[in-house]
């Protein structure tokens, strides 16, 4: 055997060991300070990274289980279908990849369900479903969400996390950005509260509609936020943007933002706002 062939061995064998000893999902590594942590710590601390801060993409089934008091959620419309109207190639084929994958019917989860005692409608944007883009189902889910609070008369609460426009369905999505925001401006005409949580990523026509237009808008820190591309922006008007451009940061400091706050403490302060807005609070106006 040749000493070449004797170092691949053992390397081969301290890999399987390595592979053997560390499962997968045991551990899960930071994409922005590399530090790698026990996944089950990872989740304990609200899937938010123990040293640097980073916010982790959450899935929708997570959003409800960190946010929403135990047991509560109800959810709506899981029986709504994604059609193919264009008839674009592999859509259908994705779409069921999809749900196979994240366990949704599509994009967005919507239900019912009470925070720290205070009845809600919530819908939860999911970016590991065709990355969150917005197509007739999403905005129909939503839509169908929006009215179930303003029938019931209690607060609206949406997370969004999204690609914007979902470019297989054509103008049937675009057609979704004003279907939703109608849905929210009847739901304001009756003096009823929208509370916007603007996640990572929230771009394009989600951005451009419902995302934006809450009586207050949240973002968790870091979040991109923004309609078109970076490097789109800059070949138009032709200068350098801000390092921090299109962040949540960026965003609070030019008045587009009400507040930002770290996954740990969003439960608690929506809960406060929404108690504000509701029985023995503020009247919402």
């Amino acid at each position: 055997m040749a000493i070449r062939d004797i170092f691949s061995a053992n390397r081969k064998k301290k890999q399987d060991g390595q592979e053997k000893a560390f499962p997968e999902g045991l551990m899960t590594k930071c994409p922005e300070c590399r530090h790698i942590q026990l996944t089950k710590e990872l989740e304990k601390h609200h899937k938010v990274c123990t040293k640097c801060g980073h916010h982790f993409k959450m899935t929708a089934q997570e959003r409800v289980a960190d946010f929403l008091d135990e047991g509560s959620f109800v959810s709506m419309d899981d029986h709504l279908q994604t059609s193919n109207p264009l008839n674009f190639p592999a859509y259908v084929e994705k779409i069921n990849a999809d749900q196979q994958k994240t366990g949704l019917n599509e994009a967005v989860l919507t239900g019912l369900g009470t925070l720290d005692g205070e009845e809600i409608v919530v819908a939860i944007m999911d970016s590991h479903f065709r990355m969150g883009s917005m197509g007739s189902v999403v905005g129909e889910k939503i839509t169908r969400a929006v009215e179930k609070a303003t029938a019931l008369r209690v607060p609206f609460i949406i997370f969004t996390a999204s690609g914007g426009a979902r470019m297989q369905e054509g103008v049937l999505s675009l057609m979704q950005m004003a279907k939703t925001s109608v849905a929210l401006k009847r739901h304001s005409d009756q003096g009823l509260l929208f509370i916007s949580i603007l996640t990572h990523p929230t771009t394009g026509g989600v951005s451009a509609s419902f995302a934006s237009v809450g009586d207050i808008n949240i973002a968790e820190p870091q979040a991109l936020i923004g309609f078109a591309g970076r490097r789109v922006i800059e070949e138009t008007v032709r200068e350098k943007l801000p390092n921090d451009f299109q962040t949540a940061e960026f965003l609070l400091e030019h008045g587009q933002l009400d507040a930002i706050f770290h996954r740990k403490d969003l439960r608690k302060q929506v809960a406060v706002l929404v108690k504000m807005h509701t029985k023995g609070g503020v009247q919402h106006v």
